[in-house]
């Protein structure tokens, strides 16, 4: 195969749009790569994990695989979180560099499933300072709203380090 043949074949294969899952936590939208979900499922109490930190509410058996559950409101300092019946974990499958993993995201509610173009999607903005802004994948504006895009293997990947590295403090 030539090397012409080959950047068309791998031209081809990207694809032009990524469909996302979009979610809402207070008056925000966010979403996160539909590929990546397993399941999405009411507001259920979770066994809470002496010493964990305040956004790990706890962990779920499902199917007998114990999750480790995440308020995505704690996380992000939004406050706290009025559970609902619109109130849903979303699992997902997450890459850490142990392998793959399913955790949890507790969100105000689910919304819809979008297509993100290329075309509608913007790099995070640089803000600086102390906020750490590396899980955000980008911007897209869906439907005249903005949608924050999440790159779940790298904010789940900081809380298993920062979990790691409290747990070697104690």
């Amino acid at each position: 195969m030539t090397a012409e043949a080959a950047a068309m074949v791998q031209e081809a294969a990207t694809p032009e749009s990524q469909q996302v899952l979009t979610f809402t936590l207070g008056a925000e939208s966010y979403g996160v790569d539909i590929l990546r979900v397993q399941e999405i499922r009411g507001w259920t109490s979770v066994t809470r994990i002496p010493q964990a930190p305040e956004h790990v509410l706890g962990v779920l058996n499902l199917r007998g695989s114990i999750v480790p559950i995440i308020d995505l409101r704690r996380r992000f300092g939004i406050g706290e979180a009025a559970f609902t019946p619109l109130t849903v974990i979303i699992v997902l499958l997450v890459e850490l560099p142990g392998g793959r993993r399913e955790f949890g995201l507790v969100v105000d509610g689910v919304s819809d499933v979008v297509d993100i173009t290329a075309a509608n999607m913007k790099p995070p903005p640089e803000i600086g300072g102390r906020v750490d802004g590396d899980f955000l994948k980008g911007l897209a504006t869906v439907a005249e709203a903005m949608v924050i895009l999440l790159d779940v293997d790298t904010l789940i990947s900081k809380e298993v380090a920062l979990v790691a590295v409290e747990e070697h403090e104690h």
